[in-house]
């Protein structure tokens, strides 16, 4: 069963600078400094394009978890589409979209994903998973926006 949520994020950036802050392998390193992310290939800094790859290593839950992404839809300035191709996910996929607003512009963040582990997994997914990849999300949104 997927899991799905939904973070919406407002800044008064331009939605291109938003769009590109948000494809920044920088500064996703930067926003993710608490569970000591690293990239250990793929594109390894600058902005990630459509088709391109990236895999993190990072500690969630004091466990090491590595993950491969890629882009597998971009429209600049709209919208950027990642899916998990290799990782800890049966399925993870993240569309982010981008609109101006009159102050700025808006990110939102739409992520539907389903953990391994049949009926254990469905559990995790709901008491542990959804809450706290929201909240990662929703902060590193805040981030990206230049709202910390």
């Amino acid at each position: 069963m997927t899991v799905s949520f939904v973070c919406r994020t407002e800044s008064r950036l331009s939605v291109e600078q938003l769009f590109d802050r948000a494809r920044s392998i920088d500064l996703h390193l930067d926003s993710q400094k608490d569970s000591g992310e690293q990239v250990i290939g793929g594109v390894t800094e600058g902005l990630i394009g459509e088709g391109q790859e990236v895999t993190w290593r990072a500690k969630h839950f004091g466990v090491p978890l590595t993950m491969t992404s890629r882009v597998t839809r971009l429209d600049f300035p709209r919208s950027f589409t990642d899916e998990q191709v290799k990782g800890p996910f049966t399925s993870f996929l993240h569309v982010h979209e981008f609109a101006p607003t009159a102050t700025g512009s808006n990110m939102t963040d739409m992520v539907e994903f389903t953990a391994p582990l049949g009926v254990l997994g469905r559990v995790a997914e709901r008491l542990i998973l959804a809450r706290y990849l929201e909240r990662l999300i929703r902060d590193r949104g805040r981030f990206l926006a230049g709202r910390t």
